[in-house]
């Protein structure tokens, strides 16, 4: 073995809640500990006190931006920079800006130095609510044989007490399971792979009996896992009215079309008895209160539900049983431009009991339950009337049939064994329906154009003046108009497909036009953003410029989005918007970056257009939206609805603007009233469950005959899961011993060319709900000298020996001075022999259960200060800083990190971070973005204003893009890496993510 190797050291302790291994046993304690052990301690002490709610302090919540702001400032360069960009600032704007010491600094001694992962902030941390749920249904615990307790439920062990051996069945040990999954789930490995691999653990261990000799004796294993297992069926439908007797007859009127699908009573008894979701199910319908003020955030905290319940409770049996809704969605997807069955149209399930954020996270929430048929015909009978209502019905026939096995437990409760391990009498009912605008149109029976909730005509949508005349659809007022009225009377004046019967029409309590869900994907973010108002600005430049300058602008504002600076989780645009295919990740990331990129190139007014549209889907996009959130939602839409005339006055909207998609934002109070927050019911969730339930499964298909190959994989998967949940309940919190692998040589490790580049920038974190924290990265820079003084020489930072003094002189004064560079150096300690580490990142963590976050949500990002960042870039965030506990942005400093450091100083470990400070342009947001203006402050000799603050000062990363104004970017030498040094003043982007929205308004 070569000096350049290692021996391969196995980790036997494993942990079976997250599959994490480790070398010590008192590393897996302190792990659970502080991971799993917290959460579920909060989540019961929450339970205890009726206390649990999804919201983050008042600190955090963000106000409406006003519009009284002062003139926006001019563009200009840094003065340590060649100028690019060069007009001079007026005399009005520059008295506007606030100096240094117009907003404090923090002390490195003020409540914000101190530790932020305190017991006591933890316990403040938990808002002040009041939960009230049900009297009738509210989900009592009962026996098997579903009669009530006598008192207190009996204690249920969270421990089975079958052997190890027993558990893994039909797996020997945890470790083989563990194999089996890496093998088939987590790389996907092909058959062929397999049975090469086999071979190679067969040579490499002839003593040792292998877990499977080829990839049949694999699948034969996870097909015997019992866990998981429901049979997937089929049913064929045939057309069976009319046939035409002298035409030919069309191929599709013989034709049998084949849906497949699982029995949904048991895919929701399974979501129901995951022990997974234990905690994180609502068994009773609530309404949650915060200062006295209702709150919607999961289904169950919505108004559809309590009026469920109500209706179950004048039933005197159903009193104490729990009112499980289906969650349903469906969507059609492409999965190749090959030629054969290339489109699918899979039908989805979800238990609407769970928390929003568990299914968003797809924790086995979400579950294919059907593939429906698409029938397809020639261009001759394409728009045969008889065909497509065929279609229609074939649809809705389909549905019916697939949600039968639910009906007798609608009315009727059925003893269900529950996660917490107790059971309950459950009576399900349908839900919420997730679907895109045509898919809404197909269920709610209307026609293309009109809106499926209420009768607004589709020629008037929007019209004010007959908004209060319009009436919620209903399955009473379709018959009520189909019954006076022909066919094609209420296809013209009521926008009713009066010959098709709904499935929610066979279903007790249901009705499918009070059940289609708010949709922030297509509704808003691809339909009003994208397909409207981004291609109504190019429109507008188009028709008012002359080609060549319209070309000009439009290049201009792709280059302003293309140096937009880099930012955790911010999608990069290197060419501007001008690519060919749009995703929904595509529609989301330019949202955060358009304003800065339109504004001075467009009127005013379109900017505060899509402003106004950006703040009403970031505020429903929110994971609690309280009674304050609906009333602004009522004035954003007023708002919109006046600002956005300014495309009809310029001639881009002549027509007008009945979208049966933007028209649906005037729908979103009632939804949320209804149905809570909508992020807990939008097609991004099915859209995302496409990816592991028809793409992947595809891919692994011979693509010939897919649809069967596909769904064995969808149960193997299923098994898999379920064998995962099994064992991490058998096994948590215990440190199983691994069996050792023998020593082997094994490759160096490679070394790292980027020392910033660690992990990903931002990601979803399972820890418990907490004011967050900060920590620097868990390796220093390699090879950087440790003495104060040569890392200022290295780094190019010359005032880091004497920002280091002033802030010990700080520290052992308890803090006395405001601001450090106001400190003598003299009085100053002698750091000539202080050594520091420094450090590429740092990594914060914090509650955003708005955006993508773990199940308590919380949210990991990375803020990097490093000088070669992908290649030879260097990369020095910006971050926020606490500085009061005013609401909003008022409550935050910005400041730009050029390095992370820590060193020892009387005994204690100081983590740092050497800063730039902005200040603040102005008293109020611009009016026409809705964005705070900071610029970067200086001092003598044009030197940036640098102080050494403790990490613990920092919350989170900020995101800053350039002001230009009217002024055009470069073409040539201006780099997004460089985009902080070039410009002068900046936007403080509240769009970059939701958490940010709510801080920085």
């Amino acid at each position: 073995m070569s000096s350049s190797q290692r021996n391969f050291k196995a980790k036997p302790y494993r942990c079976f809640e997250c599959s994490k291994r480790f070398s010590r046993p008192n590393a897996l304690t302190q792990h659970t500990d502080r991971v799993h052990v917290v959460p579920l301690a909060l989540r019961r002490l929450q339970a205890e006190d009726n206390a649990k709610a999804n919201q983050p302090p008042e600190v955090a919540r963000g106000t409406p931006s006003s519009t009284n702001s002062p003139p926006a400032p001019a563009l200009e360069t840094s003065p340590s920079r060649s100028p690019i960009i060069t007009p001079p600032r007026t005399p009005d704007n520059q008295h506007q800006r606030q100096s240094p010491g117009q907003r404090n600094r923090p002390s490195p001694r003020s409540p914000i130095f101190s530790p932020r992962r305190t017991a006591a902030q933890d316990q403040a941390f938990k808002p002040a609510t009041r939960i009230e749920y049900h009297p009738l249904l509210d989900g009592s615990p009962c026996d098997a044989e579903g009669y009530d307790y006598h008192g207190l439920p009996p204690r249920v062990s969270g421990q089975d007490e079958e052997d190890s051996s027993a558990a893994c069945y039909p797996f020997s040990t945890p470790t083989e399971f563990e194999f089996a999954d890496f093998i088939y789930l987590k790389t996907e490995m092909s058959a062929s792979n397999i049975d090469e691999l086999s071979q190679l653990l067969a040579e490499l261990y002839p003593d040792k009996e292998p877990t499977f000799a080829d990839h049949r004796e694999l699948y034969a294993l996870i097909d015997s896992i019992p866990e998981g297992s429901i049979a997937w069926d089929s049913f064929s439908i045939t057309y069976d009215g009319e046939k035409p007797t002298d035409t030919p007859i069309p191929p599709w009127v013989t034709q049998s079309f084949e849906v497949w699908f699982r029995d949904p009573l048991k895919v929701l008894e399974n979501q129901i008895a995951n022990p997974d979701f234990n905690g994180k199910i609502d068994y009773a319908p609530k309404r949650v209160f915060r200062n006295g003020k209702r709150q919607y955030g999961d289904l169950k905290s919505g108004n559809w539900a309590w009026r469920q319940a109500d209706i179950l409770g004048k039933n005197e049996d159903n009193h104490g049983a729990m009112f499980a809704s289906v969650v349903l969605g469906s969507d059609k997807t492409t999965v190749s431009v090959a030629t054969g069955q290339n489109d699918f149209y899979p039908l989805y399930a979800s238990l609407g009991n769970v928390h929003n954020s568990v299914r968003r996270s797809h924790q086995n929430a979400v579950a294919l339950v059907g593939f429906l048929a698409i029938p397809k015909t020639g261009q001759d009978y394409a728009d045969d009337p008889k065909f497509r209502k065929f279609r229609r019905q074939l649809f809705h026939t389909s549905l019916k049939h697939i949600l039968s096995s639910l009906e007798p437990y609608m009315e009727t409760p059925r003893v269900t064994k529950c996660s917490d391990g107790h059971f309950r009498r459950v009576i399900y009912g349908i839900g919420p329906y997730i679907a895109d605008y045509p898919e809404q149109a197909l269920l709610a029976c209307i026609v293309q154009g009109w809106c499926p909730k209420c009768t607004a005509p589709a020629d008037n949508l929007d019209d004010a003046a007959l908004h209060h005349k319009h009436v919620y659809r209903s399955h009473q007022h379709t018959d009520d108009v189909c019954t006076p009225f022909s066919l094609r009377e209420v296809w013209d004046d009521w926008g009713i497909v009066g010959d098709i019967i709904p499935f929610t029409a066979y279903f007790p309590r249901a009705d499918i036009h009070e059940l289609i869900s708010p949709d922030l994907l297509h509704q808003l973010i691809k339909g009003t953003f994208k397909d409207h108002l981004l291609d109504w600005i190019v429109q507008y430049i188009n028709d008012n410029h002359s080609k060549a300058d319209a070309k000009r602008i439009l290049a201009d504002i792709d280059r302003r989005i293309a140096v937009t600076p880099p930012f955790p989780g911010l999608r990069r645009f290197y060419e501007g918007r001008g690519f060919k295919q749009w995703t929904g990740d595509d529609s989301k990331g330019l949202m955060k970056v358009l304003l800065p990129a339109i504004a001075g190139h467009v009127p005013d007014k379109m900017v505060e257009t899509v402003r106004i549209f950006l703040e009403f889907a970031y505020l429903v996009r929110r994971s609690v939206i309280t009674e304050d959130d609906l009333r602004h939602l009522d004035t954003l839409i007023d708002l919109f609805h006046q600002s956005r005339e300014i495309f009809r006055d310029v001639g881009v909207r002549e027509d007008g603007f009945s979208l049966p998609r933007q028209h649906s934002m005037v729908h979103y109070r009632h939804l949320i009233q209804e149905f809570g927050a909508p992020n807990g019911l939008c097609s991004s969730i099915t859209e995302s469950k496409h990816i592991k339930a028809v793409k992947r499964p595809y891919r692994r298909s011979s693509r010939n005959k897919p649809l069967g190959q596909m769904l064995v994989t969808n149960q193997r998967t299923d098994k898999i899961l379920a064998m995962r949940v099994k064992l991490r309940q058998r096994f948590q919190q215990r440190a199983t011993r691994l069996p050792q692998i023998p020593a082997s040589p094994s490759i160096p490790p490679p070394v790292p060319t980027d020392p910033g580049n660690e992990g990903v920038d931002s990601d979803a974190v399972d820890e418990p709900a907490s004011m967050g924290e900060i920590k620097l990265a868990k390796r220093a820079v390699p090879r950087r000298a440790r003495n104060v003084f040569d890392v200022a020489h290295e780094t190019n930072q010359p005032q880091l020996p004497d920002r280091v003094r002033q802030y010990l002189y700080n520290f052992m004064t308890n803090g006395t001075s405001q601001s450090s560079q106001e400190i003598d150096l003299d009085v100053c300690p002698d750091i000539s022999n202080l050594k520091i580490h420094t450090y590429p990142s740092a990594r914060a963590v914090f509650f955003a259960p708005s955006d993508i976050s773990g199940i308590e949500g919380m949210r990991a990002e990375r803020i990097r200060a490093v000088e070669k960042w992908q290649g030879d870039r260097p990369r020095y965030d910006c971050v926020f800083i606490g500085n009061s506990d005013e609401p909003g942005f008022r409550g935050y400093l910005i400041a730009r990190v050029f390095l992370f450091f820590d060193f020892k100083w009387q005994q204690k470990v100081h983590p740092c971070a050497l800063v730039q400070w902005y200040s603040t342009f102005g008293d109020e947001p611009c009016p026409e973005t809705g964005m705070w203006l900071v610029q970067p402050d200086f001092i003598r000799g044009g030197q940036p204003s640098l102080d050494v603050i403790h990490l613990d000062s920092i919350f989170r990363a900020a995101h800053l893009i350039g002001y230009s104004g009217k002024h055009f970017i470069p073409l040539q030498g201006f780099d997004y890496t460089q985009s902080l040094d070039y410009f002068k003043t900046f936007y403080v982007n509240k769009y970059a993510d939701h958490h940010a929205h709510e801080i920085a308004s």
